[in-house]
Parts: structure tokens; C-alpha cells; sequence
């Protein structure tokens, strides 16, 4: 914790997967809103949406009505994930159109019907094409965080191209983790694999602050794994989370859910 007591690493909550249930229906349950609302009430520092062309979870009018949520809390951040290629900058201009919140746009190298987020972005391949769209987000007064892979080698392409942050892709790690959970071997200290990712992670984490970037984490984190990486990796400033914070909500209600994963994070800081 920093001396007066804040978190470093701050909390959002993905909500993709409460919209994924609500659609399976038609009765406009459970509701998003109140979803981020009991979020935001228990702690959590932000909010996080992907919404896909194909609107399989959020849809456009979420996006609206969570920045709506987000006007009432003016110490919180709204974070829109998704493809630059895509609908992600027509989203963000309809959002700031309507005199709503963002603070920051996630960019993630998603094909139209990838199942989910499963690689960053890749430089030089991707460095002409990503220049121009963070310059249109810059110019909406919003950050910009670029879906990377733990290669340090990566970073300073990414601070080229002007993003601010990066948001490492976690899933290599948190499938180690649950691996030598499932092995009822230690997962930290002692696991090799898991603290070869632990390390590969850190060392991202340091290339990127060392050209400017800050550092966002995301992708299969949870209350089990999370303290692990915090305290492995150094200066992460959000973590993102969705599905397993989601689960876990099922069975412990948002308060204590949020209040675990915070808890989770303190333990890494203290």
C-alpha cells in the first residue's frame, strides 16, 4: 500500500460474463448495472467491457448505461477493451458523444469471432497500423493500453507507436499455476514452471516501465493466483478480471467477492 493507504494495484471488474447470462434470456436478468454497481459499492476501482462486433455479451446500449453508472462515481475507471479495427472507436466516440466517462481504451488483437483474448499485439508487424488509431484515441483525451505478450524485446515498439500502458496477457502464467495446483505441488516457491513465468513476467513488466509504459495485468487472474504475480511482478497498476471474479460471485455474492480480490492484492503490498 502507498502511506495513505491506497491500493496500488487497482481492481476492475470485467462484466462481460454477467451480460453473457443475461442473454441467454430475455428478461433483462441479471442486469448489468446493478452488477457494477454492488462492484464498485464493495471497492472495485473500475469497470471493464469488451464489447465484440457480434454483441455475444455486451451490447451497445451496456456500454452506454455503464457509463452512465460510472458518471456517479467520479473516482472510479471506465476501461472499453476490443479490437481498434473493429467497433472500438465508434463505441468510445458514442460513449464521449453522450458526456459519459472513459479513462482508458483496452486495444486487443481479436479476430470477429475469437472465443477469447489469446495473444498481444506484435511489433514491428503491427507497429504502422496501431500509430494511427492511438493517435484517434489520444485525441479523444483517452489512454491507451496495448494486449501484449510477456516479451520483453516488445516493449519499446509499443511506447513507439505512443501507447501509454500495456496489459500483460496472463494466461500463460495462470495455467502454470493451476497445474501445480491440480499436481498438489507448491505453486509459489519451489514450482519451476510457475516461477519461470513468474520471472518472465517481471522482466516484461521492467522492459516496459523502463521505456515509459505502466503496466496493466489481465486474463485467468484470480483470488488464488493473483497475490503470486503481484508480488513477483513489480508496478502493476490494474489488473483486469473477469470470468473468474464472475464465478466466484456466483457462490460468495459480489461483496465478498470483490472484497477477496482486493484482500488478495493487499497481501501482495503489505
Amino acid at each position: 500500500m502507498d502511506t495513505n493507504g491506497t491500493l496500488r494495484t487497482a481492481l476492475s471488474v470485467n462484466v462481460n460474463k454477467v451480460a453473457l447470462l443475461r442473454n441467454s434470456r430475455h428478461l433483462g436478468i441479471p442486469a448489468l448495472t446493478r452488477a457494477a454497481q454492488a462492484c464498485l459499492q464493495a471497492g472495485a476501482q473500475g469497470i471493464t467491457v469488451h464489447p465484440r462486433p457480434d454483441q455475444r455479451h455486451i451490447r451497445g446500449h451496456d456500454v452506454l448505461d455503464l457509463g452512465a453508472v460510472l458518471q456517479a462515481w467520479p473516482d472510479r475507471e471506465y476501461n472499453i477493451e476490443g479490437n481498434p479495427f473493429h467497433n472500438l472507436l465508434d463505441v468510445a466516440r458514442e460513449v464521449q458523444s453522450r458526456g459519459l466517462p472513459l479513462h482508458q481504451l483496452t486495444f486487443v488483437p481479436d479476430g470477429v469471432g475469437q472465443f477469447t483474448s489469446d495473444h498481444g499485439w506484435r511489433f514491428p508487424d503491427d507497429g504502422q497500423r496501431l500509430r494511427p488509431v492511438i493517435e484517434q484515441a489520444h485525441a479523444l483525451g483517452v489512454r491507451v493500453s496495448l494486449f501484449m505478450d510477456a516479451e520483453p524485446d516488445q516493449m519499446a515498439g509499443a511506447r513507439a507507436v505512443g501507447a501509454d500502458r500495456v496489459e500483460l496477457y496472463t494466461e500463460p502464467y495462470a495455467a502454470e499455476y493451476a497445474a501445480a495446483h491440480a499436481a498438489a505441488l507448491p505453486a509459489e516457491p519451489g514450482r519451476p514452471a510457475v516461477l519461470q513465468q513468474l520471472a518472465r513476467f517481471a522482466a516484461a513488466a521492467k522492459a516496459a516501465q523502463a521505456v515509459g509504459l505502466r503496466v496493466n495485468a489481465g486474463h485467468d487472474l484470480n483470488r488464488d493466483n493473483l497475490t503470486a504475480f503481484l508480488q513477483a511482478v513489480p508496478g502493476v497498476c490494474e489488473v483486469s478480471i473477469g470470468h473468474a471474479l464472475i464465478a466466484d460471485a456466483l457462490e460468495l455474492g459480489y461483496q465478498a467477492t470483490v472484497q477477496a480480490y482486493l484482500d488478495a492484492i493487499r497481501a501482495a503490498q503489505n
